[in-house]
């Protein structure tokens, strides 16, 4: 079986370009979006969005050396960036892009944030500690007002939705959810007549994602870590029954992936005929990644992991069984025009 990136097309509609007035629309991107911006300029049909053209150059001392091609253009046209701040050597340079592109008068600016990565670290719990989640979201919160208000912010499936809070009333934070991607997944699946259940490896991400399901129709199974009297923890199944369900683990990201094979050991110990994941970011720090591949992990077999692209290094996903990488493409593409 060959995994592909897939831009899901089943409830997802173009909304064209008329909400733009007739000014023109420009895309500009992080070097590591470049495919992505690509498949947004193709879903938003013929000479909807032009592509911005920057050099991302350095001084021989490392600091950035960057140049807007046509800068021009961007006079009075709708300005997007399709950003990406997968790392902090990244994000300097791509803030201070940001805080020019409205000096050049664009009418409006939307700033795509697929992920926003200080998410996990959005709370002090004790001192000393540094919620970066809040640095980062007032570096954001400075970019300039443009010609008709403050510049938006698009972020998906953010960690904590506290962190939206963390932005000054300066910039309008947008949240959207790629789960849309799942469920328009599933529907192809349920052809073949197998039940499936959504089941979250924890509370947190039982009160992210569970209103997106309709639990008449999905089955809905949550698990927790418990500590045992010999102070180890181990993954139960918290509330639900998996007995006889294909179990679709559903979380916001993964990393070491550890907590996502837990929960499937215990769903398949309560029954579980099958067992598929979807997460929105694909992280996967030191290639965590392989732990999944069948011929690596003969305890928990996923039938299908399925992730998006909302981080750059899930393309090296692509024909690894059993991932499959589904784009946000057409999502964007409708944010665009909203």
């Amino acid at each position: 079986m060959t995994s592909k990136i897939t831009v899901s097309k089943l409830s997802i509609k173009s909304t064209g370009n008329k909400q733009h007035d007739g000014y023109s629309t420009i895309l500009f991107y992080a070097p590591e979006m470049h495919k992505l911006a690509e498949e947004i300029q193709s879903c938003s049909g013929k000479n909807s969005i032009r592509l911005g053209d920057i050099e991302w150059h350095e001084f021989p001392d490392k600091w950035p050396n960057i140049f807007i091609r046509n800068s021009e253009q961007i006079r009075n046209s709708h300005v997007l960036f399709l950003a990406s701040f997968h790392s902090p050597l990244t994000i300097f340079e791509q803030i201070s892009l940001l805080y020019h592109l409205p000096k050049y008068l664009c009418r409006s600016l939307k700033v795509l944030l697929p992920y926003f990565p200080t998410g996990t670290m959005e709370r002090i719990q004790i001192q000393g500690e540094i919620a970066t989640a809040y640095s980062l979201a007032q570096m954001l919160s400075s970019i300039p007002l443009t010609r008709t208000g403050p510049s938006e912010i698009v972020i998906f499936d953010i960690h904590a939705l506290q962190n939206q809070f963390y932005f000054s009333s300066n910039i309008i934070v947008r949240l959207e959810s790629t789960v849309e991607l799942l469920l328009n997944e599933l529907k192809v699946k349920e052809i073949n007549d197998e039940k499936y259940a959504i089941a979250f490896p924890d509370d947190g991400a039982h009160k992210r994602f569970s209103y997106l399901f309709d639990n008449t129709h999905y089955p809905i199974i949550i698990c927790s870590k418990v500590r045992q009297d010999n102070d180890k923890r181990i993954t139960i199944v918290k509330e639900g029954n998996p007995q006889g369900y294909h179990c679709m683990i559903v979380d916001d990201l993964v990393q070491s992936g550890g907590t996502l094979i837990e929960c499937a050991q215990a769903l398949l110990q309560h029954g579980a005929t099958n067992i598929s994941a979807f997460v929105g970011h694909g992280i996967f720090p030191n290639e965590s990644w392989k732990k999944f591949l069948h011929s690596n992990n003969p305890k928990v077999y996923l039938n299908t992991f399925y992730v998006t692209n909302t981080y750059p290094n899930t393309q090296i996903l692509i024909d690894k069984i059993p991932f499959k990488v589904l784009s946000i493409a057409q999502i964007l593409c409708n944010i665009c025009f909203q």
